[in-house]
This record gives structure tokens, C-alpha cells and sequence, in this order.
């Protein structure tokens, strides 16, 4: 087996995410593939790249030696790419916008095709925050939208401006059979009992924010289960058999009430990246606005929470 860029891009995703489940996600691979493809590569070069344990993967010694590497390797490729496009006749420019898709990201493309019509914009998902900032901050994407928490922001610094969209508090999803759904809303030392599902890691802050929440609120979650599916979530609270942190506009329906948290005591910011050099960096604020605009538009059409979300600005 010949090392391909494909290969030194899935160390680099491996080492970023922590996780082989949350670098298949981003990497458009189920896990098993991942872990194939991991396996061969590691027998190509010889020697173990990470070391496997419960809180994740991290690179072996070996490792980090190829892993700096790789990234080099990806960075120069990147530059490349990057002029060859300067020299490049193109009949349109073009924007690359990356994000999860969502409340925020495709709303956006929308209005930018309509405010630049000449402008062939370009939409790239990801799932991680990190490797996010990590492309935008290398040149790979123009601009991202993406989420921090509280107590773990993603701070301006000398090659990328930031820019808050919205700030969303953290709702609870839980089965339309618990005493509970009968409520306006839910304080979250009521659920100290429930079993919970949670998304996996991000690398930005999520769940540690909620588990920090849930510690000053007098207990520790019991996570039986964790999955970055969102169907996954679903069947296993419309089954009763736990409950779930959402956003606002996760989908309520007979077998699963979504509620507030009394107190709003975990949130989450919508932010905006962009390279303080970039094409865009000098039409940030229009660009927050126009998030915002698609935020809210996506925020009235998904949840009946709209006024209450409104009302908390």
C-alpha cells in the first residue's frame, strides 16, 4: 500500500478528534472502515500510531513523529492548492463556507447566493469545531460557522476574527411518558435520577459543559449510552430508557417532549470564523447578520419555543 494524502489526513483527524467514532463521523467512514484502513496504514509504516485507552486514542511516541509530519505534508499541500487557484482562470469566484449542517449553516449559503450572485459559494460539513477552526485558520475554508460553550470559548487570535451569532441555551428531550414532560419546564437536579444519552466528544467543550452543569447542580449524569446519531437518540428516549440534552430545535413529537431547562444552566454559542486576511474578513459583521437572519428563521420553523428563545436575548 502506496501512503496517500487520504492516509496522512485520517492520522491528523484521528490525533485531532481523540476518537476513532468521532473521526469516522467526519471523515464520512463507519468505524470499522476506520478501523481497517488504520490498521493497514500502521502495518505500511511499521509501528503503532496511537494507544488506545477509555478516555480515547492518542499518538504513540512513533506517532506524534509521523503525525507532525503529515501535517506538514497536508499544510504544504494545502498552499499549493491554494496558489495553483490564484493563477487559475475561473469564470466565478468562489467562497468555501464550512460548518454542521443546522440551524445556522445553510441558511446562510442561501442568502449569500443571493447577496453575491456572481459568487459560486461551496458548503463543506464537518462535525468537529476544532477541525474547523483548524481549516479556516489554514486557508482550506473561507469562512465556518460553528458552536463553543461557556467556561471553553474559542478565542480570537492573530489569524482568525470571531464573531458571536447567537447565544442558545441547552434543552432536555425526554420521553412524553415521564411525569416530567408535563412541565413548562425541567430543573436539571430533577433528572439526577435519569439514565442520559449523550453526542460524542467534540473536542470544543461538549459534554464537558454539561457535566459541569450537572456538578453544580449536586450530581454526576449517569451516560449510559452515547451516539452521534440523532435517530439513535430518539429511539432511545421516545423508549423511556433515558433522556437527552438538545437544542431548542430538536423535533418534538407524541413520543418525546423537548423543554428549557429552568435557569438555562448549560449553553451554547453560534459563532462565526474567518481569516483576518480573508476575501470575507471586511463583510464579518453583514455576514453575522445574515447567520443570525437564517438562526432565527430556522429557530420559528423547527421549535414552538420561538418567543421564549426571543424573549431570552
Amino acid at each position: 500500500m502506496e501512503l496517500e494524502l487520504r492516509h496522512l489526513r485520517t492520522v491528523a483527524v484521528i490525533a485531532e478528534t481523540g476518537s476513532l467514532t468521532k473521526a469516522a463521523v467526519v471523515l464520512g467512514l463507519s468505524q470499522p472502515a476506520l478501523s481497517v484502513r488504520l490498521k493497514r496504514l500502521e502495518e505500511e509504516v511499521g509501528a503503532p500510531l496511537f494507544t488506545r485507552g477509555s478516555t480515547g486514542v492518542v499518538p504513540t511516541l512513533f506517532g506524534e513523529f509521523v503525525l507532525l509530519r503529515a501535517r506538514a505534508i497536508l499544510a504544504a499541500v494545502g498552499e499549493l492548492r491554494r496558489g495553483a487557484a490564484r493563477f487559475a482562470q475561473q469564470a466565478s469566484k468562489v467562497v468555501r463556507i464550512g460548518g454542521s449542517a443546522g440551524s445556522v449553516l445553510l441558511g446562510l449559503a442561501e442568502r449569500l447566493d443571493a447577496d453575491l450572485p456572481s459568487v459560486d459559494v461551496r458548503l463543506a460539513m464537518e462535525y468537529s469545531p476544532l477541525l474547523l477552526r483548524d481549516l479556516v485558520a489554514a486557508g482550506q475554508l473561507d469562512l465556518v460557522t460553528t458552536v463553543d460553550y461557556p467556561g471553553f470559548e474559542i478565542p480570537e487570535h492573530d489569524v482568525l476574527r470571531c464573531a458571536v451569532i447567537e447565544e442558545e441555551p441547552v434543552f432536555v428531550a425526554v420521553p412524553a411518558t415521564d411525569p416530567l414532560a408535563a412541565r413548562s419546564a425541567i430543573a436539571l437536579g430533577d433528572l439526577a435520577a435519569h439514565s442520559w444519552v449523550l453526542s460524542p466528544p467534540d473536542g470544543a467543550g461538549w459534554p464537558d459543559a454539561f457535566h459541569i452543569a450537572c456538578a453544580q447542580h449536586g450530581f454526576s449524569p449517569d451516560v449510559r449510552y452515547t451516539t452521534p446519531n440523532s435517530d439513535s437518540i430518539r429511539a432511545l428516549v421516545s423508549a423511556g430508557r433515558a433522556v437527552a440534552p438538545v437544542q431548542p430545535v430538536y423535533f418534538a413529537d407524541g413520543d418525546v417532549a423537548v423543554r428549557p431547562l429552568e435557569g438555562n444552566p448549560v449553553s451554547q454559542r453560534h459563532i462565526m470564523l474567518c481569516p483576518r486576511d480573508g476575501a470575507l474578513a471586511r463583510r464579518l459583521t453583514v455576514l453575522v447578520e445574515f447567520a443570525r437572519d437564517a438562526y432565527w428563521s430556522f429557530v420559528r420553523e423547527h421549535t414552538a419555543h420561538f418567543d421564549l428563545l426571543r424573549a431570552g436575548r
